[in-house]
């Protein structure tokens, strides 16, 4: 059975920084810098090595070494940001071939889960951390996970 791990994008990115505004393009698992999506990309990268993906709300679902072009700021709660759509998302898992995946775990709250739902009608959502009731006990319940080896 194959399980495909989502991780969220989140807000910072390589190109927040000063030193780093002009340069251009990052790959995907570099590009974003923020604390959660840090150590969710973290835990993908142990427990699922070879089966994990970011989703971006401007550029959907994006393999670690995928380049991202450069700085953007697109929402998923921001409709104003034009975020891609579920029916783009779908599109993306067939091209990038994601249609053979039985099970998605995401590390996400519950609005950016029922987005991968949507997306992967039909196959198993798992969604780890959908009884946390913030960021910082996501984050815990992750770390957990990484210093006992044991996925959530």
């Amino acid at each position: 059975m194959k399980t495909l791990c989502v991780v969220p994008c989140g807000k910072r990115k390589i190109w927040d920084k000063e030193d780093k505004a002009k340069s251009g393009a990052a790959a995907a698992k570099d590009a974003y810098t923020g604390a959660y999506s840090r150590k969710c990309k973290e835990y993908a990268e142990i427990f699922y090595p070879r089966n994990w993906c970011i989703l971006s709300a401007k550029y959907g679902f994006v393999f670690p070494e995928e380049l991202i072009p450069g700085p953007y700021n697109v929402s998923f709660n921001d409709k104003k940001t034009c975020p891609i759509t579920i029916d783009a998302l779908v599109q993306q898992i067939r091209q990038k071939e994601l249609d053979d995946v039985e099970k998605v775990v995401v590390l996400g709250g519950k609005s950016y889960s029922a987005i991968v739902e949507k997306a992967f009608q039909g196959k198993t959502i798992i969604n780890p951390l959908a009884n946390c009731r913030g960021l910082g006990y996501m984050m815990h319940k992750i770390n957990e996970a990484i210093k006992d080896k044991k996925a959530l």
